[in-house]
C-alpha cells in the first residue's frame, strides 16, 4: 500500500547464525533452525514447509478488486519457469484492480520466508506510490469476508518495495489497513511505518522474513537484522471492514491469513515458506 540478497536456506541450514538470532530468538527455535536435536519439538510443529510448489497455483486464490474470489483476472497471479509472478501483460490500464492472492491456511505463530524481485515496468494508470510496491499480507481477514469492491483485506501488511534505481527507499515496512500496531508502548494510527533497511535497486532477489507471534509481536528482518519490530497488532474498531471482524469486543489479531500483493507492478517470487511455531 501507500506510502544485499540473503540466500535463505544458508541462514538457517550453515549453522552461522547472525547476531539477531542469537539475541532475540529462543533457545528452543535457534537450536531448531540449526538443525540440532534435544528441543525441536517445543518450538516447531515440522519444520519448515513450502506454500508454493513451484508448478502452479495450488492451495492459492486469488482476490482482486471488482471481481468475485477465485476470479483470476487477466491471468494477474501465474506460475512460469517455477517463479509465481504478478504479471500485467494482458491489462491494458490498471484501472483500480487491486489483487491478493490468499493462501487457503490461516496461521497463529510462524517465521514467513520469501524471495522477492521487482521486474519490468509499471501499469499504465497505476498509481505513483505503487511503483516497485507489494506486500505479504499477515493476520488478513479470510478473502470470503472481503466485499467484491474492497481494495485491501484487513490485515498487517509487511510492504515490500523496490529503489528506483538512485533514491533512497527502505523495504520491509509496514502498513496497516484496518488496524493498528503498538510500538514503544504507544498506540501507531499511522498507516504506514517505514523499517531501517537499505534500498534494494534493480531486478535483484531480495530475502524477508517475518517473525510472528501471534497477537504478541512481529518482527520484519531483512540480511539477517531486525529492521521493524512491533507488538499487539489490533483491528481499527473506527474502520468500518475492520469493525465487522470484531467480536465479543476482542480486536487483538492473533491469527490470519497470508496473501501477496498486486498493486499495478510486476513482482515475482520464488521461494515462499513457513516454519510454525508451537505457542
Amino acid at each position: 500500500m501507500k506510502t544485499k540478497q540473503l540466500h535463505s536456506r544458508n541462514l538457517f541450514t550453515t549453522g552461522k547464525i547472525p547476531q539477531y538470532f542469537c539475541q532475540s530468538i529462543s533457545l528452543a527455535l535457534i537450536v531448531t533452525l540449526c538443525g540440532c536435536t534435544g528441543l525441536e519439538d517445543q518450538s516447531s510443529t515440522g519444520g519448515w514447509k513450502s506454500l508454493f510448489n513451484g508448478k502452479d497455483l495450488d492451495g492459492w486464490t486469488p482476490k482482486i478488486t471488482g471481481h468475485e474470489l477465485g476470479d483470476n483476472y487477466a491471468n494477474t497471479f501465474r506460475v512460469e519457469d517455477g517463479i509465481l509472478k504478478v504479471s500485467y501483460d494482458k491489462y491494458e490500464k490498471f484501472n483500480g484492480k487491486f489483487g491478493h492472492l490468499f493462501y487457503k491456511d490461516k496461521f497463529s505463530h510462524y517465521i514467513l520466508r520469501l524471495e522477492y524481485r521487482f521486474v519490468g515496468e509499471q501499469t499504465p494508470g497505476g498509481p505513483g506510490w505503487a511503483f516497485r510496491n507489494s506486500g505479504a499480507m499477515l493476520h488478513c481477514q479470510s478473502p470470503r469476508s472481503m466485499s467484491k469492491d474492497q481494495k485491501f483485506p484487513v490485515c498487517i501488511e509487511a510492504q515490500l518495495l523496490g529503489g528506483d534505481g538512485s533514491n533512497k527507499r527502505s523495504t520491509s515496512n509496514l502498513c496497516t489497513p484496518g488496524t493498528h500496531v503498538v510500538m514503544d508502548d504507544k498506540l501507531i494510527k499511522q498507516h504506514c511505518i517505514n523499517s531501517s533497511s537499505k534500498t534494494y535497486h534493480g531486478d535483484q532477489w531480495v530475502t524477508a522474513i517475518f517473525e510472528v507471534h501471534g497477537s504478541e509481536s512481529i518482527k520484519h528482518i531483512i540480511d539477517g537484522q531486525i529492521v521493524l519490530e512491533y507488538k499487539l497488532p489490533q483491528l481499527d474498531e473506527n474502520n468500518a471492514d475492520a469493525k465487522k471482524l470484531i467480536k465479543d469486543g476482542d480486536n487483538l489479531l492473533s491469527q490470519g491469513y497470508i496473501s501477496l500483493q498486486a498493486e499495478s507492478h510486476p513482482v515475482e517470487f520464488k521461494t515462499i515458506e513457513i516454519l510454525v511455531l508451537k505457542k
